[in-house]
């Protein structure tokens, strides 16, 4: 009787919790113990017998909250530390220090409970039986996840409608392209109707088309289900198509978290085509401004906007060159986060 009723305030506190945050990572640091491998053969004879050790840290005091419903890229360079927080997030691995909650869950204490609520796609791992039809994965999954029948009939008829792999579900998955095979890995991973959705690489290796159709799903499983989602990825376009909210982290530390306009903003530059109707022989010089490209028919610029307006310099190329048309833009998104790197 005692386990009943502490049940309910239990589950009570957990469902108020998610409505707070689905994820709240505070204080974490993870460390690694690596073997220190000195160079030079007698140095290396010299480790077997007294071996050393140094400690690593991968992740530093990162503090993160992410709401329910939120979609959300997470990025920064290879070792930065986005795996190990993921596969903290999802109780893979164990934090040194600071708690981590996920749904309400402990994702160490309680990762089976909270594996029945999250889902995850990995790029380069697959989790479909490679030799058998992807059906046969799904119907796998529903007695791991233990769905009813009609329950799991209703809903993987519902997301091979969706993500149109009716022709695919009955093939053996060894003879699906990587754009099939993945939309096939994302009916498995929410199968079960998680609330949090892990995406590592996702879009790895696919083509054009194949990266547009999953960055579709995401924004479609996000709006319609309120599916939060938490997207790695080397490709920038899927971070930008994607999300509102980006978290950079580097060197195990989180060094921005906030809106993908407002890091934007924090770049101090634009860039300027002039696109010429006849050769201009002599350009205006304007401090703050650089030139990176002078030909007959183009000048490209860099502005500082701190140290000439944009409005400024448009005023003095109009003035002194026959100009046919202009193009202002914003530097690459890769620039911005490399400035943030640095």
């Amino acid at each position: 009787m005692l386990g009943v009723s502490l049940a309910k305030p239990l589950n009570t506190l957990i469902l108020a919790y998610r409505l707070m945050n689905a994820i709240d990572v505070r204080g974490v640091s993870k460390d690694f113990t690596a073997k220190v491998k000195p160079p030079g053969l007698w140095n290396s004879l010299k480790s077997l017998a007294r071996p050393q050790y140094k400690n690593v840290r991968a992740v530093k005091n990162i503090n993160i909250q992410i709401k329910q419903g939120e979609l959300v890229g997470f990025i920064g360079p290879n070792g930065a530390g986005k795996s190990t927080a993921i596969k903290m997030m999802t109780g893979i691995l164990h934090p040194s220090r600071g708690k981590i909650k996920v749904l309400g869950y402990n994702p160490q204490e309680q990762r089976q409970d909270l594996a029945f609520h999250i889902g995850a796609i990995f790029g380069q791992r697959q989790q479909l039986l490679y030799h058998l039809p992807a059906m046969d994965t799904f119907e796998l999954f529903a007695k791991v996840y233990e769905l009813d029948d009609g329950d799991f009939r209703k809903r993987v008829g519902e997301l091979v409608k969706i993500f149109k792999i009716d022709e695919l579900v009955n093939t053996p998955v060894r003879k699906l392209s990587l754009g099939q095979r993945m939309r096939c890995e994302f009916v498995a991973s929410i199968l079960h109707k998680p609330e949090v959705l892990f995406l590592d690489e996702p879009t790895i290796g696919l083509d054009i088309i194949a990266k547009r159709r999953v960055r579709e799903l995401v924004k479609k499983l996000n709006k319609e289900e309120n599916l939060t989602v938490i997207l790695t990825s080397h490709d920038l376009d899927d971070i930008e198509e994607l999300c509102p909210r980006v978290i950079v982290i580097n060197k195990g530390k989180v060094l921005y978290d906030g809106s993908m306009e407002k890091m934007r903003k924090r770049i101090t530059t634009k860039i300027v085509e002039f696109h010429l109707a006849e050769q201009a022989n002599k350009i205006p010089t304007i401090p703050g401004v650089k030139v990176l490209a002078h030909t007959p028919a183009l000048v490209k610029l860099e502005v500082n906007k701190r140290r000439a307006p944009v409005r400024k310099v448009l005023s003095a190329f109009m003035a002194a060159c026959k100009v046919a048309d202009v193009v202002i833009e914003e530097p690459p998104i890769e620039e911005i986060i490399e400035k943030l790197y640095q």
